[in-house]
């Protein structure tokens, strides 16, 4: 398993070592002691999402207030994806930045996303299906939206006609987001990730 961090701090790809033969295949998609070497502290399993798209699909950008936030470990276990993550994180030396990492069923690559971060991708395959794991249980009033066709982030989305859902059509801009004070401080986020370190 190779972990390599992203041009946006604290995100990480992961690569697993792949064993095949004939039979088929068996890999390590996730280890808790491997990520906490590698992030500082370990990523509490508080709940667990599949999710299956038709090809052109774009979810996201979706993040979470911070305390607590939701971090984030992503696979693709059918088909592929390009897997956004947006630095959403107000005073970041890299707010506003994008990455993007192919996540398929062919090198079973995976990404962490830590608290603060925005996290989109859009299906490159018909059921395309991601499986991933969460720090934080699903909170309907501490979650939230970017617009994903934003020009101000200027995500470079795979599709020709992506398609969105009503909420994420109807999300604010990046420039709405800040505005309104929805967005997370970096300072906090920072904070919050040394208060688990410490934990």
């Amino acid at each position: 398993m190779k972990f390599r961090e992203l041009s946006i701090g604290g995100a990480y790809e992961v690569t697993p070592q792949l064993h095949g033969d004939p039979r088929g295949l068996f890999m390590e998609w996730y280890r808790f002691d491997r990520l906490a070497e590698v992030v500082g502290h370990p990523l509490r399993l508080a709940q667990g999402n599949l999710s299956v798209s038709a090809r052109g699909v774009v979810r996201g950008v979706h993040f979470a207030d911070v305390p607590p936030g939701q971090a984030k470990y992503v696979s693709c276990v059918r088909g592929a994806v390009l897997d956004i993550i947006v630095d959403l994180r107000v005073g970041s030396p890299t707010f506003g930045q994008w990455e993007g990492v192919r996540l398929d069923e062919v090198d079973r690559r995976s990404v962490y996303i830590p608290e603060g971060l925005g996290h989109g991708f859009c299906a490159l395959s018909d059921d395309a299906t991601l499986s991933y794991v969460c720090s934080e249980t699903y909170n309907p009033t501490g979650e939230h939206s970017v617009h994903p066709l934003d020009p101000d982030l200027g995500i470079e989305w795979p599709a020709d006609s992506p398609q969105l859902s009503a909420r994420d059509a109807a999300a604010p801009s990046l420039a709405e987001a800040l505005a309104s004070g929805l967005l997370p401080d970096y300072q906090a986020c920072q904070a919050f990730t040394e208060s688990l370190r410490g934990a």
